[in-house]
């Protein structure tokens, strides 16, 4: 992850929360991953449905549908962090290829809501999003970058 300014013991610790569920990502972890979110985790992601839980069993789909690593990095991230809940936002850049063949090499932009629990810090609720071209083609804009 580059791109961190950490101004407090708070925004370290998410951070950190942050790096671990990155590297659990691209390790396709699914347990790891689940890990680092609380319990009542919803999640906006990219691919349908609209709203996602999250779990296990989901996300070890997702990561079947990979041939190979998964590339997740996070940077430019920003923190704000309160005694109890927090949010983050930044870039992510997935890498890797599908099973199909597709190689995927794309930025989107990621929000997550944070609270504190008794086991620390965990994830409550990811926004990921693309923006998409406003010339009539509604295509998403994955050839961005930053």
């Amino acid at each position: 992850m580059t791109g961190i300014a950490i101004l407090t013991s708070q925004q370290d610790a998410i951070a950190s929360l942050i790096q671990i569920r990155s590297r659990a990502l691209s390790a396709k972890d699914a347990d790891a991953v689940a890990d680092c979110q609380s319990p009542g985790f919803v999640c906006y992601s990219l691919a349908p449905p609209l709203v996602s839980t999250g779990g296990v069993a989901e996300l070890e789909s997702w990561f079947a549908t990979w041939d190979g690593p998964l590339g997740y990095e996070a940077r430019d991230l920003v923190v704000i962090a309160g005694e109890d809940v927090a949010f983050a936002h930044g870039l992510v850049n997935m890498s890797g290829r599908k099973r199909d063949g597709y190689a995927v090499d794309m930025w989107f932009r990621i929000t997550l809501g944070l609270t504190r629990t008794v086991a620390g810090w965990k994830i409550s609720h990811e926004h990921d999003s693309t923006p998409f071209y406003m010339d009539g083609s509604l295509r998403a804009a994955v050839d961005l970058t930053p």
